[in-house]
This record gives structure tokens, sequence and C-alpha cells, in this order.
């Protein structure tokens, strides 16, 4: 029978929802985790996955919202030399720098609380609105404008859901869900219960970005699960409605899990794909250039769109030099000269070819 009064309840579950398909999905999932983060550590500075990827993240996580742009505009964005910068790629530049204030924190403190998820708030929507504290949130179908779910009003309920969610994060032994099925309890009830005003879908994906770091079956912030929710977005948002109006936890466990395998070997080629890129990149300079070093390809690689400013902050060098490094390797094809007003920026454009196939 369909529940349209659901609302979400307190972690841990009463009953167990590892069903025996779901524990068999499971193996494959933690062996492609596991690959994935193994292959991290071939990449010899770990800031160029976290910009690149971060980016690619951002781009998607966005879109699921409605907020597009092209690769070109959110790349030219992190440039910051145009007069004017689009709203969705500011809106891709602020959830970059979330991502990435999440990790810092999670990082330095070991623990995934409301107050990390509030401060990535803070740097994903510019203000300090925090969780609900007016009702009038809810959830319509984007044909009809129906509304199929409305997530809990009450500013006090909001916050005793999220201390609640908080304790199910950081505490292991209140559980013993397998970690991935534990992530996608959390990512439901974080989306259940819309801790605020906007943008919870976007919050939501960080932290499951976050909590797989957290539990160590990732050390990166590079496992996103957003292209795979574009490819099934009507899945995805059917498969949520599914398990509150009809409590079907299987198949929302599934589709995760199996958008965790898929999303993790896609990773795993896209980095394949750019080591060896780099390696490319690597004997043809240090083969023909006297400049060659190590920062110097890791900063081409960190920065798909770059700049002399970024060649002068990574290297340590003066503008003349920078610019001479970045000019020669423009006129030998290595990199593409473009210019935007007075300003000009460098593209590797074989890197950019890789992270535009999405």
């Amino acid at each position: 029978m369909v529940d349209k009064t659901w609302q979400p309840s307190k972690l841990p579950f009463e009953r167990d929802i590892e069903s025996k398909a779901v524990l068999k999905s499971l193996p494959k999932a933690h062996a492609a985790l596991a690959e994935l983060k193994g292959i991290v550590a071939t990449i010899p500075n770990q800031s160029i996955l976290i910009n690149t990827l971060g980016l690619q993240e951002a781009k998607d996580s966005s879109a699921i919202e409605n907020i597009v742009t092209t690769h070109d505009d959110f790349y030219k964005s992190t440039l910051n030399i145009e007069k004017i910068i689009s709203l969705s790629a500011k809106e891709v530049q602020n959830y970059q720098a979330a991502l990435k204030k999440g990790y810092e924190l999670i990082k330095s403190n070991g623990l995934l609380t409301n107050n990390v998820i509030v401060k990535i708030q803070q740097v994903l929507e510019a203000n300090n609105a925090g969780f609900r504290k007016l009702p009038g949130t809810e959830l319509k179908n984007a044909i009809t404008g129906e509304v199929i779910y409305t997530p809990p009003q009450n500013p006090d309920e909001i916050q005793q859901l999220m201390d609640n969610l908080e304790e199910f994060i950081n505490t292991e032994e209140l559980t013993e869900y397998n970690p991935l099925v534990k992530m996608t309890i959390i990512h439901f009830q974080f989306e259940s219960i819309q801790p605020f005003y906007d943008g919870n879908g976007r919050k939501g994906r960080i932290t499951n970005i976050l909590y797989l770091i957290l539990i160590d079956l990732q050390s990166l912030p590079i496992l996103y699960l957003s292209n795979y929710i574009i490819a099934y977005k009507t899945d995805y948002y059917k498969l949520l409605q599914e398990v509150r109006e009809n409590d079907d936890w299987e198949a929302w466990l599934l589709f995760i899990i199996k958008g965790v395998d898929q999303t993790a070997k896609e990773t795993i080629q896209l980095i394949t794909k750019i080591n060896e890129l780099m390696m490319v990149y690597k004997h043809r300079i240090r083969d023909h250039y006297k400049f060659y070093s190590q920062d110097l390809l890791n900063s081409l690689f960190k920065h798909p769109y770059t700049k002399i400013e970024f060649v002068v902050n990574d290297l340590k060098v003066s503008r003349i030099t920078a610019a001479n490094y970045l000019n020669t390797l423009a006129v030998d094809g290595l990199l593409k000269k473009e210019r935007v007003g007075n300003a000009n920026y460098y593209v590797n454009e074989p890197l950019f070819g890789l992270l535009s196939i999405r």
C-alpha cells in the first residue's frame, strides 16, 4: 500500500535491509573501489586529480540541478580572467570549492559532522542560511508539478534528524551494515530530510564522497556518482520515492551499489588515460627542453586551462620565465594559446579532450 504520509525516522533501522541480492552485489563494488584507490597512488601529484576530476564532478552534479555550463566555460572560469563569469560557471566554481572545503575538514578532524555539512553549504551557496527554519519546502514532479513528497517542516525536528544522522555517520558501533549500504542509507536519509532551503542534492552527493574517505574506502575525493545519476536520472528519483512510498530498499541499494561499481571502473579508465598522457608529455618535454621539471608537468595537468600566474605559483619562477615556458610549448603544439581581452591562456587540449568525453 502506497504511503503518502511517510516521514524519515531515526537511524539505525530496526530491521535488516541487506537482502541476498544486495550482499551478492557488494564484493564487485568493493573490488572496484580498492583498485581505484590503488591507481590514485600512481599519479605523482594528487592535486592533479582533485582539480581535474573535482571540476568534472562540479559540472555534473550541478547539471543534475539544471545548472548547465559547457566544459569550455567552466574551465575558463577557473582562470578568473574574463570580466564576466556566467552564473552557471560561478555555481560550478562554488561546488568545487565546497568539495575541497569538506575534504580539508574531514582530513583534519576525522569526522563528518553537521558543522562540516553546514560549512559546505556556506561555501556552495555563499550564505549563512544553515538548516531550514521556515516551512514550505516540497518535492514536486518536474513534469506535472504534483507534490510527491513533503519533508519535515519543523526546524526542531530537522535538527534532531540531522543530529541523529551525524551520530549514525560517525559511530561505527551503531550498525553492522556494509559500508556501501550505510553510505546509501545516509544519502537516502539526507535527501529525505532536505535540511537546507536549496542545493540538497549537491550537498548530499558531496556527503557521499566524504563518507567514503572518512571510512578509508577512498583516499581522495574522486569517486563521483553524478555522471551515473545523470544517465539514470529518472530511475534515481523514482527509486528514492519507492523507498518512501513502498519501503523498497533492495532496488534503491542495488541501484547505488551498481553506480559505485560502474563509476569506479570508469574513473580507473580515465586516470589510466591521464597517466599515459602525462608520460607522453613527460618524454616530449624532457627530451626537447632544458626547462623540464616534474613540477612543470604537474602544473600542466593540474590546470587543463592554465595561465602564466599558475606556473609562477606552482614553480616559484618569474613571470618572464613562466611566459617563456608556456609560449615555447604552445609554439611546438604541446599547448594551444588563446586570448581573452588582454590576457593569454593556454589549453592542454589532449587532457581537455579526455575530461570532456562524458
